[in-house]
């Protein structure tokens, strides 16, 4: 202990104590905050508990030698053994005891698993088993005066447990728990180190929908005549049957309207709506692909332009702030990141639920965030069928008891629901659209029908033979090779991940500008043209694969009602000579089927009837990763195996590298930072995102012994980042090229 005789959390590599934070004071403080995060879901005591202990091993000399260059010192773990010790010996207490345990040993490494051995980070079991004044620092007993802790926990309010799994909820109020810790004690740290006065608060929900409301209503005067057009009539009326029901109590929804029902704009309306009306924090707006999250979060930026830049926090790994010319905004937008303290989130599904099950605290530390608000989840059936019942588990306990609203919001509704037969799906969800069978009969623009086995020299000559046409192709090699053998016509595009985002969004561009204008436009694209591209053809090929990709794909079919819709059809065919990849082979037998016996394949029952076959037929799949058994596992003991969990979950379940293209000049600029960068910060790396292409290992190593990759090295931690050499490999229309077969076979799967 120092001359002052008090204990410090931090220092700032000074032998001047005045400029050192009192450990008591962070201690109390982090109580203070996480407590007021655990409010909301009942569990503010337990959460000042945790921000009590936390930093309990810093009450020692050995912490206060690391302060003036000693070695580092386990201080995590004294805090979770003394709420053990503590706690644990009341069967009535013993459980929540467990849950601070995880929550303060991992607040640094992460959430640990309990007992069985995870990778690097030694367990809970082992942790609690360490003894004070040999293993980890004796604590000095002056803790025991600052540091006030009751004689029993109080107990949560009483949580719904989930009996179909059992550990689930416990499990996921740890994470909960720990989340209310970890942003508590970083928010606590910041503000100490950097003084910074809070930044202004942002604007209300209220104000929100206030403006939301006005953006509306100058939408329909700008469309002037076209208002009147019975697409748009039909638009408005979905749009205001779905705002009558937002004064429902919260709980789970569903807006079932087709692919130009307007389904983007109506269901922000009701989470805006329903918001106030139940006093709710936050609107997140969760969407399955980065190809369509920006435009979605521009239309949101667009409607509340009034209140300025910040009203809206857009959280995905391409998402690039360069634009924003006010550094304060780009400031407060680069921490709401970090924890999602904004009243409008718009976040990737992978982003989104790989938190809910993740184990770091650079993960978790939004958690606390999310209950209480209202989460939309666009294109619901996009969810991987391999994670498919853990999820719906997630959703269900948002519902249950973290006072959220959840909208699945989609033209292809999921069968997913208990009442479509789905075992432990879905319970008491509420639908927002009025009639959805009428609806799809009134919206229905196109006709979609099976057709003969087409071959590559068909196929060119459909191309030939319409001037406007969208043809969808289930890998990006096929895509590359069709184009070379029409790229001499009129107009003509490709479009894979074999292009950069920053090329992807070019080329759309170009494809919405001529279609607009009439002129010849030629699309092939693999499925990343489905969802959310707002495009519209006259005439669309699909090859065949799952039917909610064939309903997405038909959406970019007549999209406006501008064609005729009898003329305007949808082929699914079989390519000859190219195999169905292995994953969508049996989603494609079971399209087959819904062709042959449902004469409208985009009505909602023969939507509904392919959904359940495939559940079937997936069985066990639906949960590939035996993510929910690891918690029935776990469920007396609380030994729930974290790490194992988040590495188990993972919504891209592919083995790819980023691979940097040097696309234009404003990547040339990236890329040169890069090499002199000391660190790689977020915000680096999120400019540096519209300039990656992903692929296989075997095909940067391919890359790389013809000496095309250049391996850039920051310098700080040593992380490499490759980079292609020249655009000589890198075709101006169609991306990433290379002469050796084995660079493009291994990746069929990757549209």
């Amino acid at each position: 202990m120092n001359e002052t005789g008090r204990y410090y959390a931090h220092s700032r590599e000074t032998t001047d104590y005045s400029s050192w934070q009192l450990l008591d004071d962070h201690l109390n403080r982090v109580g203070e905050m996480a407590g007021a995060f655990g409010e909301i879901f009942g569990c503010s005591a337990l959460a000042t508990m945790l921000g009590r202990l936390h930093d309990l091993g810093k009450y020692s000399q050995r912490f206060d030698a690391r302060l003036h260059g000693g070695k580092r010192v386990d201080h995590s773990t004294a805090g979770a053994k003394v709420a053990m010790e503590r706690w644990s010996r009341d069967p009535h207490q013993q459980a929540f005891a467990k849950m601070l345990a995880f929550a303060i040993a991992g607040h640094h490494a992460g959430l640990a698993n309990g007992s069985d051995e995870g990778r690097g980070r030694a367990t809970l079991k082992d942790r609690l088993a360490l003894e004070f004044g040999s293993d980890i620092p004796k604590l000095d007993e002056v803790w025991r005066r600052e540091i006030a802790l009751p004689e029993a926990l109080v107990f949560p309010k009483k949580m719904k447990n989930q009996q179909e799994v059992p550990g689930f909820s416990s499990a996921f109020l740890i994470r909960m728990l720990y989340s209310c810790l970890v942003d508590a004690d970083y928010l606590d740290t910041q503000h100490f180190y950097q003084a910074r006065e809070n930044p202004p608060s942002a604007p209300s929900l209220d104000a929100l929908r206030h403006a939301f409301t006005g953006y509306l209503k100058r939408l329909v005067a700008a469309d002037g005549e076209k208002a009147a057009l019975p697409i748009n009539r039909l638009r408005s009326r979905i749009q205001h049957e779905v705002k009558s029901k937002a004064d429902q109590a919260p709980g789970l929804f569903s807006l079932f309207v087709p692919t130009g029902g307007g389904k983007t704009l109506t269901s922000m309306a009701f989470a805006l709506d329903h918001a106030c009306h139940h006093g709710m924090r936050r609107i997140i707006y969760v969407i399955p692909y980065t190809s369509i999250i920006e435009q979605n979060a521009q239309v949101f930026r667009d409607a509340f332009a009034a209140l300025g830049d910040d009203a809206v926090l857009e959280h995905h790994s391409t998402f690039d702030d360069s634009a924003l010319k006010d550094a304060a905004t780009r400031d407060k937008l680069h921490h709401a990141a970090e924890n999602w303290d904004m009243p409008v989130v718009v976040t990737t599904a992978v982003q989104f639920f790989e938190s809910l099950f993740a184990d770091r605290s650079s993960k978790c530390r939004k958690l606390h965030n999310i209950t209480g608000s209202v989460i939309i989840l666009d294109e619901a059936q996009m969810i991987p069928l391999a994670l498919l019942r853990p999820i719906l588990a997630a959703i269900n306990e948002l519902a249950l008891n973290y006072q959220c609203s959840v909208v699945s919001c989609t033209a292809t509704q999921p069968a997913i629901k208990e009442t479509d037969g789905f075992y432990h799906g879905l319970r008491n969800v509420r639908e927002l659209a009025d009639n959805p069978e009428e609806l799809f009969k009134q919206l229905q623009r196109t006709t979609v029908r099976a057709v003969d086995t087409k071959t590559d020299a068909d196929l060119q000559a459909l191309l030939a033979e319409h001037e406007q046409m969208l043809l969808i192709l289930n890998n990006r090699r096929h895509v590359r090779a069709l184009y070379d053998a029409v790229k001499s016509l009129d107009g003509v595009y490709p479009l894979t991940t074999l292009m950069c985002a920053a090329h992807r969004r070019k080329v759309l561009d170009q494809v919405k500008a001529r279609l607009q204008r009439g002129e010849p436009c030629r699309l092939i694209a693999t499925s990343l043209v489905e969802c959310g591209v707002d495009v519209s053809f006259p005439f669309l090929m699909r090859e065949e694969a799952g039917l909610d990709s064939i309903a997405q794909a038909a959406g970019r079919c007549n999209r406006e009602g501008e064609y005729d819709a009898v003329e305007s059809e949808v082929w699914v065919f079989r390519a000859e000579g190219w195999a169905v990849p292995p994953a969508l082979d049996a989603l494609a037998k079971m399209t087959r089927e819904v062709l042959r016996k449902y004469e409208d394949v985009l009505s909602p029952k023969a939507m509904t009837a392919y959904f359940q076959a495939t559940h079937r037929h997936k069985g066990e799949e639906l949960d590939k990763h035996r993510i929910l058994q690891a918690h029935r596992r776990a469920a007396s003991s609380l030994d729930f195996a974290f790490q194992d969990i988040a590495r188990d979950f993972r919504m891209i379940d592919s083995d790819t590298v980023a691979l940097l293209i040097p696309y234009d000049r404003v990547a040339e600029r990236q890329i040169e930072t890069l090499r002199f960068a000391e660190t790689i910060g977020s915000q680096r790396m999120r400019a540096l995102q519209s300039y990656l292409v992903q692929v296989p290992p075997k095909a940067l190593n391919v890359l790389s012994d013809a000496d095309r990759i250049e391996f850039i090295q920051e310098a700080r931690f040593g992380t490499q980042f490759p980079a292609l050499i020249g655009l000589d490999l890198y075709d101006a229309c169609a991306g990433l090229a290379w002469e050796r077969p084995d660079f493009l076979a291994s990746d069929s799967l990757i549209c």
